[in-house]
């Protein structure tokens, strides 16, 4: 079967620096479960951001849904269904209110105002969020804008869901709500985390990212 994303070959470098990626190549498949593990710097966050055309590879090709995508009207289509979960909350994360942060991605989708209300509270509800519907995003706790952050994401429905440590800044009543959240979802799932008793409850196939390449672990 295709994959659903594919990156192959990926090089990348941040300017006057060494390049951090060097013929990385991913597939996900419809349903995959991928935990992305390396130590810190090794390239996992730029490659999340690289799947969604937020980065632009130096060479190498990222595929979407058995589309190549090379231009930002394609990657713009792409971010329609797949979604990605930034580490920091504040940067994703930009409306007055919670209810408002939410139904933001389903209004760029073309829905109606009232129409993607009603997405965002069947989201919070879903999440057991919706006491933080008109709360003022900028005094909810780091915790509560990590959820709020998937929810935001989680609105719009996308068929691949890339996680970047979702598990920061959360203690261990809303990581356990999150471990539940994620287990019910079947989504494609990609996520990057250094928090190995979380990835080890969501029995996540591991690549391992070394030297600007991926491995599967042994």
């Amino acid at each position: 079967m295709s994959p659903v994303l594919e990156l192959a070959g990926i090089h990348f470098a941040y300017p006057g620096r060494p390049a951090v990626l060097t013929g990385a190549s991913l597939r996900v498949g419809a349903g995959d479960r991928i935990a992305l593990v390396g130590p810190n710097g090794s390239g996992k966050s730029t490659l999340l951001r690289i799947a969604v055309g937020l980065l632009r590879p130096s060479a190498g090709q990222v595929t979407g849904f058995g589309r190549p995508r090379v231009t930002e009207t394609d990657f713009q289509d792409l971010r329609r269904d797949v979604g990605l979960v930034f580490q920091d909350p504040d940067d994703q994360l930009f409306c007055p209110t919670v209810i408002e942060d939410v139904a933001f991605g389903p209004r760029n989708l073309g829905q109606g105002r009232a129409e993607a209300l009603a997405t965002s509270e069947t989201v919070l509800r879903e999440m057991d969020l919706m006491h933080l519907r008109d709360r003022v995003t900028h005094h909810l706790s780091g915790g509560e804008k990590r959820l709020v952050t998937l929810a935001t994401v989680l609105a719009m429905r996308p068929r691949v869901l890339l996680l970047d440590e979702p598990t920061n800044a959360l203690d261990p009543e809303n990581a356990a709500r999150l471990l539940a959240i994620l287990r019910g979802l079947d989504q494609a799932l990609v996520m990057v985390s250094h928090d190995a008793a979380f990835r080890a409850q969501l029995d996540l196939r591991e690549v391992h990212l070394r030297a600007g390449r991926l491995a599967e672990s042994p």
